[in-house]
């Protein structure tokens, strides 16, 4: 299993590709991803939400954790209201190290 910081280095850079299936091969079947006040569970969800995510860009500031529970700061910015912004994001990973759950908070 990757490190934390290899581990979010690949999340934001799949984040950031075209090929949509790339970042959610990150999650598990029954991932959880809590962001905007908003829950969505399973595969299926997860795929729509990030559906509805404006194109971005990340600014990597701080990773922090284990290879199974770790935080990332970052700036997000892009076309939306109030870019940028700095958001945390707090990963819990399986023995797979597939995304189980992510939380996205300011």
């Amino acid at each position: 299993m990757k490190n934390a910081q290899e581990f979010v280095e690949e999340y934001f850079a799949a984040a950031t590709d075209t090929d949509h299936e790339r970042y959610a091969a990150l999650f598990g079947d029954g991932a959880v991803v809590h962001d905007d006040g908003r829950s969505h569970q399973g595969i299926a969800a997860v795929r729509r939400w990030r559906a509805e995510v404006p194109s971005v860009r990340y600014g990597l500031r701080e990773v922090t954790g284990t290879a199974t529970a770790c935080q990332a700061v970052a700036e997000v910015s892009g076309a939306f209201p109030g870019s940028p912004v700095t958001l945390r994001f707090t990963f819990e990973r399986d023995t797979q190290g597939k995304i189980t759950l992510l939380d996205i908070t300011p």
